[in-house]
């Protein structure tokens, strides 16, 4: 594991609440699943600007790969699940072996490759629970730009550039967290 990826699960690792959703998600028992986006980014960025109190979240968003079956069935009963166990707290649960349509790929190998597809280098990764309670990271495109606070296309979103812009200028993560450089907007 190289140190970034360490730094990133240390700072996971030592907040409480991120853990307690942790180990509700495991406790789903889905395949291939972990936990991404703003759950990890906004988590590392106010390390990173030092805000004493957690950013709230839209949503938390779990995905899981489960290509024998992409009904929303699942999805549904996991959400309905979760809302149930943390009531003041949003879901998203997807199945990454249907979302390749949504989002006009090719089909998706599993969960890590799917996050690769993601628009913008520090949402697309993503944290799963071993087990045994390990954390690892799921970051195809690495964690540098996490943690420098840096936002860059990946190389769907340089495909996708109206996309990743309309994305980047509607989220304004630069005025929640002033030290966060949004790149590729021109």
């Amino acid at each position: 594991m190289s140190s970034d990826h360490k730094a990133v699960i240390d700072i996971i690792a030592a907040d409480p609440w991120a853990m307690d959703i942790l180990w509700l998600a495991r406790s789903l028992s889905l395949p291939d699943w972990a936990i991404g986006a703003g759950f990890v980014r906004s988590l590392v960025w106010d390390r990173l600007c030092g805000f004493a109190q957690r950013t709230p979240l839209n949503d938390i968003d779990i995905v899981y790969s489960d290509p024998a079956d992409i009904s929303r069935t699942i999805e549904r009963a996991a959400e309905t699940e979760l809302a149930a166990a943390r009531i003041t707290q949003s879901w998203s649960v997807r199945n990454m072996a249907r979302m390749h349509l949504k989002n006009r790929d090719a089909p998706y190998r599993d969960t890590a490759h799917a996050i690769g597809h993601w628009l913008e280098t520090p949402t697309a990764v993503a944290v799963t629970m071993d087990d045994d309670g390990t954390l690892r990271l799921l970051a195809p495109h690495g964690v540098a730009d996490l943690l420098a606070g840096r936002v860059h296309p990946t190389p769907s979103g340089w495909r996708k550039i109206e996309e990743y812009r309309a994305r980047v200028t509607a989220k304004s993560w630069p005025s929640r967290w002033p030290k966060v450089v949004v790149k590729g907007l021109t």
